[in-house]
């Protein structure tokens, strides 16, 4: 009987056909990018305001990492 589970010979096109398109992803990304920022740019505002001083992280970058975090998962499901 031939173990066919180890059998390593497989032809590979480049990319897995289960993967989405890297276009798709940035597409998906700079709508999420831009949904954010709007919502980080007031969060960072109050907190401004609240605390008398800038916080050390932007909101570009606040928005920048929400989509970094948040795109990933929505491929992966």
């Amino acid at each position: 009987m031939t173990d066919m589970t180890t059998d390593t010979h497989v032809a590979s096109s480049g990319r897995a056909k289960h993967a989405a398109p890297i276009r798709e992803y940035y597409v998906y990304f700079a709508v999420i990018f831009a949904a954010t920022l709007p919502l980080t740019c007031l969060t960072w505002t109050l907190t401004a305001l609240r605390r008398m001083e800038l916080p050390a992280r932007g909101p570009v970058k606040a928005a920048w990492s929400q989509a970094r975090i948040i795109t990933p998962r929505i491929f992966s499901a």
